[in-house]
């Protein structure tokens, strides 16, 4: 059976630093999949680079969707195949209201309906526009809302990397269990303990390598082991994949 996402060998750099080796990855169809490490350890990067976002393209390795490689397709394209990020910062869009950015991926998206699964009055929110004037927990559910709209073959969810009371834990683990329910895979970047318990499946990252896969419950063991806060960029004792 071939897996819906497939990452082989994957090395990517940053300017003249690597922030990737070596990565291997899949998401089944249908599958929750929790990537878990510190700050630091490569997770948003691995995002960026399943996504083709500028400055991530592999310097070796393979990103397949659904057995196509799309190693060198850009964004736009892999959004029209399916795949979708929620960034780890929301971005801004001035002059853009709510409802337009909602209907961006598609034209026939229920914008209200989105909206207050993630918790927003549909009322209050689809004439706001997409600005400052959006606190970043609002911004963050807005984004939540998009993705649920986009209604994708898999989404990347890339948690914020501090304030993560700016959307509850509740509310992700609802935008994830309704993204299931409508048939998509879910990426979910995570560094906390109850977000990743929920996954079908998980692997940590440290120091841009793979250093444990396997059962969640396992790998938030592992994890915690290690009492991690910030990646320092060595690859953790005792690391086995």
């Amino acid at each position: 059976m071939t897996a819906l996402l497939s990452v082989r060998g994957l090395s990517v750099q940053a300017g003249d630093w690597p922030v990737l080796s070596d990565v291997d990855l899949t998401v089944e169809e249908g599958e929750i999949h929790a990537l878990v490490g510190a700050n630091g350890a490569g997770k948003s990067s691995l995002a960026y680079a399943l996504m083709g976002a500028a400055g991530y393209a592999p310097t070796s390795g393979e990103i397949r969707f659904e057995g196509e490689l799309i190693s060198g397709v850009p964004m736009h394209e892999r959004a029209r195949r399916g795949m979708t990020l929620a960034w780890q910062e929301p971005a801004r869009f001035e002059g853009l209201t709510v409802e337009d950015y909602l209907r961006l991926g598609r034209r026939d998206a229920d914008a209200a309906g989105c909206l207050e699964r993630v918790g927003l009055p549909a009322g209050e929110y689809l004439r706001r526009p997409v600005d400052r004037a959006l606190s970043g927990g609002e911004r963050k559910r807005v984004e939540l809302a998009a993705v649920l709209a986009m209604r994708p073959r898999l989404a990347i969810l890339d948690e914020p990397a501090s304030g993560i009371d700016l959307v509850s834990v509740v509310e992700i683990l609802k935008v994830i269990q309704g993204l299931r329910r409508e048939g998509a895979a879910v990426l979910a970047i995570t560094h906390r303990e109850d977000v990743a318990a929920g996954a079908d499946r998980a692997t940590q990252l440290c120091g841009g390598r793979v250093v444990c896969r396997g059962a969640p419950a396992e790998v938030i063991a592992y994890f915690k082991a290690r009492r991690c806060v910030r990646c320092d960029g060595e690859v953790c004792g005792h690391a086995r994949a």
